[in-house]
């Protein structure tokens, strides 16, 4: 029997947005302000996903990563990168083609929509209030200091609280292992987006149920 769906959680960086151009402008700033090598751009697809303080620990040189400083370093880093991104978090940052559409239909559907993101919350909201209509997401939520975080299961749970919803009732779309852990861990329908930063054999193997290659075709799970 088909699962019938009732809320649709979606992951933001490489889901919805390609935000990779700007996370690397403001990492490489940060870490050209500390005289240290810069990253290649699209070296960060990889290295992106768990949170600005690891990213930031994945960008360092590796013999400076397994220092006795690296933890120092990395906080630091993250800090700056963070406070720059911040000023302006939009410059090169837009939707994927055909999320507009996705998310108009689904909301039209009265699915109840959420986007769980390991970017701090702020920022998060900021991005996802300035690049999509008023309306299209009931809750964003990033990351809160002191707060698990994906993939952890817990902001998932909390998230369907709000909704009076459960698991089984909800997809969970997202392009990185981190997001089909999450997925998994907290019971939702693990669907990952082929187009984002890790690509269909990373979701694969990290599990995935499904595995989706342009938007529209999570309106056929739904």
């Amino acid at each position: 029997m088909k699962r019938k769906f009732k809320s649709v959680i979606f992951d933001l960086d490489g889901t919805l947005v390609d935000t990779i151009a700007d996370i690397a402008f403001f990492m490489n700033k940060a870490l050209e302000a500390r005289h240290l090598p810069l990253v290649p751009e699209e070296a960060y697809a990889k290295l992106v996903g768990w949170g600005m303080k690891r990213l930031a620990l994945n960008v360092l040189p590796p013999d400076i990563r397994q220092s006795a400083e690296a933890d120092a370093l990395s906080a630091g880093l993250a800090a700056d990168a963070t406070r720059f991104y911040g000023e302006t978090p939009i410059v090169k940052t837009k939707p994927y083609a055909g999320i507009q559409e996705l998310l108009a239909e689904v909301k039209r559907r009265k699915f109840k929509t959420a986007v769980l993101s390991n970017k701090p919350d702020a920022m998060a909201n900021v991005v996802a209030n300035a690049l999509f209509p008023q309306g299209s997401f009931d809750v964003v939520r990033g990351e809160i200091a002191g707060k698990p975080r994906k993939p952890s299961p817990e902001p998932v749970w909390d998230i369907l609280v709000d909704f009076d919803s459960n698991p089984r009732d909800t997809v969970f779309l997202g392009d990185s292992e981190i997001d089909i852990e999450t997925a998994r861990a907290s019971g939702c329908h693990a669907v990952g987006a082929a187009w984002g930063f890790r690509g269909a054999e990373t979701l694969s193997k990290a599990g995935a149920e499904r595995i989706i290659n342009k938007p529209s075709d999570l309106l056929e799970i739904l």
